[in-house]
This record gives C-alpha cells, sequence and structure tokens, in this order.
C-alpha cells in the first residue's frame, strides 16, 4: 500500500512539474534554446533542493548543510505551489484572450510609385539612384505564443508576490490575538487571568535565534500571568539549535512546555532537559495545581513509537473535579480524550490553520478544529495557528499569531 502510494504521489508530482515547465517556458519561446533547457534546469533543482533540504533535516545532516538547502529549498516548495495554482486559472483565461479581437495593422502598399528622373546636363536622363533596401523586421509573435507569454507572466508574477508577502509575515514575526474564554468552576478571583499560548516555533534551518527573541519579545509585550507553549519548538538537534532557543530564558512569566510531534523527529528527551534548563518547566503526562485552577499536559501522540506518548490517567486521573483544569496538549485530535477526563479547556497548536492555502482544506478534514475556539461537550476547545512556520517560511491565507487567553469566571 505505502509503495502504491509512493508511486501515485510520484505521478502527481512529475506530471505537476511538466505541465508548469510546459507552460512557463516552452509555450512562451518560438522553440528549442537556451530558455526551454534553464526552465528544466530551473524545475529539477528547485526540486532537488527541496527533497535535499527535507532528507537533510530529518537524517540530521550537518547543520551547515540543512541551512545551505532550506532557503533555496524550501522556497521553491511554495514557489510551485502557487505557479500551479495560478497557470491552472490560467487554463480559464486563456480562451478569452485567444478571442480577443486582433489589432489590424494598415495595408502595405504593394505598388511602387514610378522612380523619379534627373536630367543631365546635356539634357539626357538619368535614373535616380535607387535607395538600400531596409533590413526584415523580425517576425511578430503568433496570437498563440502571445497569449502564453500574457498568462505565464501573470502566473509567475502572482506567485512571486504571494510567497513573498507571506515570506515577510513569518520573518516580521507573529501577531497578537486575545481571545476571552467563560470557565464555569473558575473562581472569582481568578477572573482576567492571562495565559499567553504559543506553538509551532519551529526553530531550525530558517527560523533562528533572531526569530525566538521577536517571539520572547512578542509574549512578554502582553504581561501575561503565564506562558503555555504547547509543541513543535524545534525541528533539530539541542546540539544544533540550543543557541537557538536560549532567548527562551528571557520570559517574564512562569512558562509550561508539552511536546509535539516534532520534539521526536528531534530528540525529545534533550530538549525536554533543555527546555527545563532554560527555565521552563515541561508537563510529561503530569499536572501542577496552581492557586486557582489545575494545569496539566500530556506528551504528543507521536511519542508513542518511543513508549513516551500521552497518559491522561496520569496527568488528570486522581484531580478534584471541582477545580477548573486547563489541558496542554499538542493535537486538537486529543480533544475527544479531554473530554472523557472533564478538562475545561485544552490549549494546543499543530494544525499551522492549514499555512499555505488552500492547505487548510487538507488540515481541516485531519483535525476536528482548524483553528479559534469551539465546544466539545462540556470541554472547550482552543487551537493556535502558530508563530512560526514549518518548511517554507511562508504564511498565505492562516498568518501566524501568538493568543492571549483571558479566563473569564461566571462567578464574577
Amino acid at each position: 500500500m505505502v509503495i502504491v502510494f509512493a508511486v501515485l504521489a510520484l505521478a502527481v508530482l512529475v506530471t505537476g512539474n511538466w505541465y508548469v515547465w510546459r507552460r512557463l517556458f516552452r509555450d512562451t519561446t518560438r522553440g528549442p534554446g537556451w530558455g526551454r533547457r534553464a526552465g528544466a534546469a530551473l524545475v529539477a533543482g528547485g526540486w532537488l533542493m527541496a527533497f535535499g533540504a527535507l532528507v537533510a533535516e530529518r537524517t540530521g545532516a550537518p547543520f551547515w548543510l540543512q541551512r545551505t538547502l532550506a532557503w533555496p529549498g524550501f522556497l521553491w516548495l511554495a514557489l510551485s505551489i502557487y505557479l500551479l495554482l495560478g497557470l491552472l486559472v490560467g487554463e480559464a483565461v486563456r480562451p478569452l484572450l485567444r478571442r480577443w479581437p486582433a489589432r489590424r495593422r494598415p495595408a502595405e502598399v504593394a505598388v511602387r510609385q514610378a522612380e523619379p528622373v534627373q536630367v543631365g546636363a546635356a539634357g539626357t536622363s538619368e535614373p535616380e539612384p535607387e535607395a538600400a533596401a531596409p533590413e526584415p523586421a523580425a517576425p511578430a509573435p503568433s496570437r498563440r505564443l502571445f497569449v502564453s507569454r500574457v498568462v505565464g507572466g501573470a502566473a509567475a508574477a502572482a506567485a512571486v508576490a504571494t510567497v513573498g508577502v507571506g515570506t515577510y509575515g513569518v520573518l516580521n514575526g507573529p501577531s497578537v490575538k486575545r481571545v476571552t474564554v467563560p470557565l464555569a468552576k473558575l473562581p472569582r478571583r481568578a477572573h482576567g487571568y492571562r495565559i499567553a499560548v504559543v506553538s509551532d516555533i519551529h526553530l531550525g534551518p530558517v527560523l533562528g535565534r533572531g526569530f525566538a527573541q521577536k517571539v520572547v519579545d512578542t509574549v512578554n509585550s502582553t504581561q501575561p500571568d503565564l506562558v503555555a507553549i504547547v509543541g513543535d519548538l524545534v525541528d533539530g538537534s539541542v546540539k544544533d539549535l540550543g543557541p537557538a532557543a536560549a532567548p527562551l530564558t528571557g520570559l517574564n512569566a512562569p512558562a509550561y512546555f508539552v511536546t509535539g510531534n516534532h520534539e521526536y523527529f528531534s530528540g525529545a528527551e534533550q530538549w525536554v532537559e533543555e527546555v527545563r534548563r532554560l527555565g521552563l518547566l515541561p508537563l510529561e503526562n503530569a499536572r501542577v495545581e496552581l492557586p486557582w485552577f489545575d494545569l496539566a499536559g500530556v506528551n504528543d501522540i507521536a511519542g508513542e513509537d518511543e513508549g513516551q506518548g500521552p497518559d491522561f490517567a496520569r496527568a488528570l486521573g486522581d484531580r478534584d473535579p471541582a477545580r477548573t483544569c486547563v489541558l496542554l496538549a499538542h493535537q486538537p485530535v486529543q480533544i475527544h480524550d479531554a473530554v472523557e477526563h472533564g478538562v475545561d479547556l485544552q490549549l494546543s497548536g499543530h494544525t499551522h490553520g492549514g499555512q499555505l492555502w488552500p492547505g487548510n482544506l487538507i488540515a481541516s478534514a485531519a483535525n476536528p478544529t482548524l483553528a479559534g475556539l469551539e465546544r466539545y461537550g462540556d470541554t472547550q476547545l482552543y487551537v493556535t495557528r502558530g508563530a512560526g512556520a514549518w518548511g517554507p517560511p511562508t504564511r498565505v491565507g492562516a498568518p501566524s499569531d501568538i493568543t492571549v487567553i483571558e479566563l473569564a469566571s461566571r462567578q464574577a
């Protein structure tokens, strides 16, 4: 089954890239030449770097190699998506452009006027010297070639602009969202308690120490009472990314951490120890009793392969059900276990809000909530779109955020 899926995926990938090359380079040039060869090299080279970046990240290749491949490879990955979408939209426009009335040229003079005659000194007539024949002009592009160039150029311009704006949005840092969540059992004295929810920072070969500092500065500017980092902090080892995560020591409020699936690609045990050294408190299937509510955390589902999966009974089994419980769990799909254990509010990330439209359609199918606040029985689930980005440092239709959850007591 895996082999069949791999073959189908490869066939779709090859067909899609052949289509992009054909529309952008073959159909916009007059014939075989350097333009078509350069286009083939660009498309093939971009995908080689994209696959190389993914493999280098997963296999723990030297960090300098990861950084070398990541920027061009991941940006090409995003650009190719929007090139393909733009060219597909262009298929609908192409027939209309072909039918657009052509601009008529004035008729050329077919008959040449008689040559003037000069009269010589002896009264003999001499023909006027002939003017030099003009050089032939380059043939005008055909209607089909002209339309292909217009559609291809527009698609390329739109794709570059989309990826450029989406990349600037990520590198500029996450925005702040503020959401009020009423909780029935929350004491009146806890009304207005603020939790900064941070997820999916994805420190790695693209987003490094400078980005981590932006996240910390943004969190501190909201003056929260508590910081909840709900997974996918890193994409790489402590050895490579320890310095990039160092700004987390600057958080001004008590900070708690649970693992995401990417921690288990990066050495989860080592990262748990590292965040503890940086001053964060990991909640590994554990709970702390804060003055006005219980704060619990469970490991990510990806930890099951290493015998470190989520254990709701351990984290929640012996708690006082009369107290409000807030649960940190990386993936929204963990909401069903949270409902069974009487959790009042679950805070999650993981989805990135889809990150690259129309990826939101796929992410919506795989998660009960894509982003925002929803209710499941007596349990509320809030999903942040995350602070960073995985793969391409680009977001389209799903801007990054840090969410400040303000708890509201219904007793107030």
